[in-house]
């Protein structure tokens, strides 16, 4: 049966991930088509990018500017045809080894000069100043039709930052500075601070919502890139990629646990109605090591295809009344992609 949503406030929290982060894409095109458009969104490092282009966009221009930003040119443009002959799993590494040396264009530049002693990062976000001026209608996601944060780190003191439209304007370099991972991309200064990704502290940024839930009933939908499961690791390659998964993962566990902890124990919070609906880009086992510098038409196709379906499947629950919202205290529900 095809339900009216319930009413309910609609927060979108969006982590980190690099070239992972076309599987948000497609989530926010799944809700989209739904009509569902959220009232907040936070978001770290490529979860930040993704945020401004959602709103800092007119709604019926969002799903667009996401794909301009994902596929800037046709598949296989700007590769040889008989690339697409190529094994699958070479020619991941290969897009990989590929952004490696030249960059990706309109994120970042390749090493060059970087690499000497001295440079600060490997890569240049340069390209992403010009890129976000195009895509981001800045004047409009500062008007808080829809409330906007990134989320980073002061590199000197430690300490978190969230740029908020709600108390601040909001620049492309808060936005760079969100996803300026060391030592792959240099910090970015912002009156005369130094900040880092947000991601080294908390990759999916819950407290910015869970803290200040509102009075109102609230979906938080929290879209996570790397997966707290994954098929047994054996390579170097593969046990490298493992730890950084399990790094930012088990952060995103933990977060989540203290948040249920506190709705329990707090009467301030008890009596709050939030559902934590957690979706995770978990079908990873294509993916090669260095996953997150792959942004080949075919990959950033698949990564989306997969957020699109996830999506589509909680709409599918929240119409089915399948989502406990309204009722009393912090619930999780999770879902995963698993082609």
């Amino acid at each position: 049966m095809n339900r009216p949503l319930p009413d309910c406030g609609i927060a979108l929290v969006l982590a980190g991930g690099n070239a992972l982060g076309a599987y948000q894409a497609g989530v926010h095109q799944a809700l989209e088509e739904a009509g569902i458009v959220p009232d907040r969104v936070v978001g770290t490092s490529i979860g930040a990018i993704n945020g401004a282009i959602i709103a800092g966009n007119a709604t019926a221009d969002r799903t667009a500017r996401l794909n301009d930003f994902w596929r800037p040119a046709p598949p296989g443009s700007d590769t040889p045809g008989w690339w697409g002959t190529v094994p699958d799993t070479w020619r991941r590494t290969g897009e990989v080894l590929g952004t490696l040396l030249h960059g990706r264009r309109g994120m970042f530049s390749g090493p060059g000069s970087a690499t000497l002693a001295g440079a600060p990062a490997v890569f240049d976000t340069g390209p992403m100043q010009r890129t976000l001026a195009t895509l981001v209608d800045f004047d409009r996601l500062n008007r808080d039709t829809i409330r906007y944060a990134a989320t980073a780190v002061d590199l000197d003191s430690g300490d978190d930052a969230i740029f908020d439209s709600a108390d601040r304007t909001i620049t492309p370099d808060h936005i760079r500075a969100s996803g300026a991972l060391p030592p792959t991309f240099p910090p970015v200064t912002i009156d005369g601070t130094r900040y880092v990704d947000g991601g080294v502290s908390a990759n999916l940024a819950l407290d910015a919502v869970l803290e200040t839930p509102g009075d109102a009933p609230l979906l938080c939908i929290a879209v996570d890139l790397l997966p707290l499961a994954a098929p047994r690791a054996t390579t170097l390659g593969e046990m490298t990629e493992r730890a950084q998964d399990l790094t930012f993962a088990i952060q995103t566990r933990r977060s989540i646990m203290r948040w249920q902890e506190r709705y329990a124990a707090d009467p301030a919070l008890r009596d709050r109605s939030v559902v934590l609906a957690h979706l995770a880009y978990a079908d990873q086992q294509p993916e090669v090591a260095g996953k997150a510098l792959d942004f080949s038409p075919l990959s950033v196709r698949r990564r989306w295809d997969a957020g699109q379906r996830d999506g589509a499947a909680l709409v599918a629950r929240w119409r089915q009344a399948a989502l406990p919202i309204g009722s009393r205290g912090l619930h999780v529900v999770t879902a995963a992609c698993r082609a």
